[in-house]
């Protein structure tokens, strides 16, 4: 089949499975004592990570789909600060023991959003409850449009280990279409400014699909944005949801580019990345050959979760802050979105639990496919099924789809052996799809899969 043709038939909307079952499944079945049961529950020796969500920005962006609203004042983010390390002091007594650290994310919105002080009383918070190994990883996602000398001193005190600063795109018009002004100069001399500090790791995420964007604009804002050497760097395409987002109705569709530009736009950006020097991550990840991620990749170790591709192996992820997600053995939990049901919730010693899903045998399977298929684009459906104690047969639900898509090109397929063909790889989340029983045609809304 020719690439034209894989793209009209398979460029369908998928989810991007950061987990699964996917959080559209998620339901107020999953209650805060069930959260409250599942910490208490935790082993001893089970090492830990943490998501911190900061739900602020200083200006909204509109190509943005995340849990963010706009706060220009003090006191909102001095009381979302406090009433986070309230929500890691109760966290932490549902546990009943001091656990081990390994990982560290704050995420957004925009964390450095909250004042230098808070964000070091936060870091202080999760130290006294928790014991944090001193090898830990501390990722921050840094707006560099607003990122000041003092919030850079506090990132360097905190310990932060790895930064991700967002680009998107460096040209003009695509910046005034999606409301972000934000130029070379700026970012390489935020970059700088960070190394300067001591944190070297670096990540810059990039993005396709844009309002007004081309191919030729793209390949020079990689150009520009692997001038500084980032160690990994993230593609990944814009996902237009306004019924979701209602702010991205601002953004005109006739402004968008069609399917096949927006695909010469994926493609012509991996391959400038590639051709740098950077080892092919995933679906929209790259790194250098020496960075970790780029070492577990190599190792068949690369996990995936809701920040995407991660070194992370932590069997316990740990959400705190508005709308924030956890992961736990034994199923997914969702704070409150809204910041004041959170902070009700929190105030009155409650977990903020909004939703979540408790995991069966079967959903443990198909997660563990669906992790190998887009992690490492092979699995072997005999091995991972005799792993959870289930028959090859169980899988087989999806034999009809992968028969198509390996004769359309995208797969091979033994009856047993699993491989995403390199012609296949921007249709990888297709093919975990193929694996969700829980996925309905039509029934959910999810982006593009290229």
């Amino acid at each position: 089949m020719e690439s034209q043709q894989r793209l009209e038939k398979y460029d369908r909307l998928v989810p991007r499975y950061t987990s699964y079952p996917t959080a559209p499944h998620f339901s107020d079945w999953v209650t805060p004592d069930d959260y409250a049961a599942w910490l208490a529950a935790m082993p001893a020796d089970a090492p830990l990570s943490l998501y911190l969500h900061v739900p602020f920005c200083a200006s909204l962006c509109l190509f943005c789909a995340c849990h963010t609203t706009v706060v220009t004042q003090a006191a909102p983010l001095l009381s979302y600060a406090e009433t986070l390390q309230r929500e890691i002091a109760l966290v932490a007594r549902r546990i009943g023991r001091r656990q081990c650290v390994r990982h560290i994310h704050w995420g957004g919105g925009t964390p450095t959003s909250l004042p230098p002080d808070a964000m070091l009383a936060i870091m202080t918070a999760i130290h006294r409850e928790f014991d944090v190994a001193e090898d830990a990883e501390v990722a921050v996602e840094i707006d560099p449009r607003a990122l000041s000398d003092a919030s850079v001193d506090a990132l360097a005190a905190m310990g932060t280990t790895r930064v991700s600063l967002g680009v998107q795109d460096f040209d003009q018009a695509v910046q005034a279409a999606i409301n972000r002004h934000q130029d070379f100069a700026l970012t390489a001399e935020c970059a700088a400014r960070l190394r300067a500090v001591g944190i070297q790791s670096l990540n810059l995420d990039l993005i396709y699909g844009l309002p007004h964007q081309t191919t030729n604009g793209l390949r020079d804002t990689v150009r520009q944005a692997l001038a500084l050497r980032p160690d990994r760097v993230a593609i990944f395409g814009y996902a237009h949801v306004p019924w979701m987002k209602k702010h991205q109705a601002l953004i005109p569709s006739d402004a968008l580019p069609v399917r096949e530009e927006r695909f010469a736009q994926q493609q012509a950006a991996e391959l400038a990345v590639v051709d740098a020097g950077y080892v092919r991550i995933g679906l929209d990840h790259f790194a250098l050959p020496d960075d970790p991620m780029a070492q577990a990749a190599a190792n068949a170790r690369l996990k995936r979760n809701f920040q995407g591709y991660t070194t992370d192996d932590a069997p316990i992820l740990l959400g705190l802050g508005a709308s924030s997600i956890g992961s736990l053995p034994q199923g997914y939990v969702q704070n409150h979105p809204s910041v004041p049901a959170w902070r009700d919730a929190i105030r009155a010693d409650r977990l903020p639990i909004a939703r979540g899903i408790a995991l069966t045998d079967e959903d443990l399977l198909r997660r563990d496919v669906i992790e190998q298929i887009m992690c490492g684009f092979t699995v072997d459906l005999a091995v991972t099924a005799a792993r959870h104690g289930a028959p090859l047969a169980s899988l087989m639900d999806a034999a009809p789809a992968l028969q198509a898509m390996a004769r359309d090109g995208l797969v091979d397929w033994d009856g047993r052996q699993l491989s995403v063909r390199p012609e296949g790889r921007p249709f990888v989340r297709n093919v975990a799809a193929a694996f969700d029983t829980w996925l309905r045609p039509g029934a959910g809304r999810h982006s593009a899969a290229v």
